[in-house]
């Protein structure tokens, strides 16, 4: 049996994580599994947009420490293989099209740090979460001391990740970490609502947006300024935009093609 559930939706590609019987425990097996299926997202042209979510009770446990110990100590990090995307994005090219989180149960370590490289995140009412690494001896290198302080405040993601107790899924509302707070087991219900909103926006543009708002946290904002109107000169110039302005005048719902 497959670790990740993929399956191609439309424009949506579903991403599930296969191992209730271990909580989801992410081994390397399954890690390679998910930065496939990135990869499968970030090439396929029908693709739009993701949905990132977990079977069973619970989204994941973690990492299976016994089966990453090696990795953690050659000094590299973790690498995706050929034909992969890191879900991290520590290593590698990142996305150019948005992903849609859900969580449930607990969302511990890889959870939280796979979720930071997301764009949209939905938990069901009384998810927890934590970054459990002090408590095992290490600290979390999937991305959480790069980007959960940007996410919460630097003296919240520290107040976590120094301590490794857990946080709830209505704290995450409050700071804002996820934007959609559900009943439990409407988690990807309302992550595929979103996605399907996503995937009839005009892809050019759902991607420029992205792009533009990553460039502006990982570079600044005055390159971002620089880059905004390159950026957005070919997108005017599709067929899309074309049909953005027929289906306004006719009063209709836009069908947009990605070109």
């Amino acid at each position: 049996m497959s670790l990740v559930n993929i399956e191609k939706q439309g424009h949506i590609l579903k991403i599930g994580l296969n191992r209730p019987e271990k909580m989801n425990a992410m081994n390397r097996a399954m890690y390679h599994e998910i930065a496939a299926a990135y990869f499968q997202l970030q090439n396929d042209p029908e693709l739009r947009v993701a949905v990132m979510y977990a079977e069973g009770d619970h989204f994941t446990s973690g990492l299976q420490l016994d089966d990453w110990a090696g990795v953690f100590a050659n000094g590299k990090g973790i690498e995706p293989g050929e034909g992969e995307l890191d879900p991290f994005h520590i290593t590698g090219e990142g996305l150019t099209k948005p992903v849609v989180f859900a969580a449930q149960g607990i969302c511990f370590t890889c959870g939280v740090e796979m979720m930071l490289n997301t764009d949209i995140r939905v938990a069901a009412k009384g998810t927890r979460f934590a970054q459990l690494e002090v408590k095992r001896g290490i600290f979390a290198c999937g991305g959480a001391t790069i980007r959960l302080q940007r996410e919460i405040g630097w003296g919240n993601a520290q107040r976590y990740l120094l301590t490794g107790d857990e946080w709830t899924a209505e704290q995450a509302y409050q700071w804002g970490l996820i934007q959609e707070l559900v009943e439990p087991g409407e988690q990807f219900n309302k992550a595929m609502e979103i996605a399907e909103r996503i995937a009839k926006a005009a892809p050019l543009g759902v991607q420029g947006s992205l792009k533009s708002s990553k460039i502006a946290v990982s570079d600044g904002q005055e390159v971002a300024k620089e880059r905004l109107f390159p950026e957005l000169r070919p997108v005017m110039a599709s067929e899309d935009v074309k049909e953005g302005i027929q289906s306004f005048l006719e009063r209709r719902e836009a069908v947009f093609k990605g070109k």
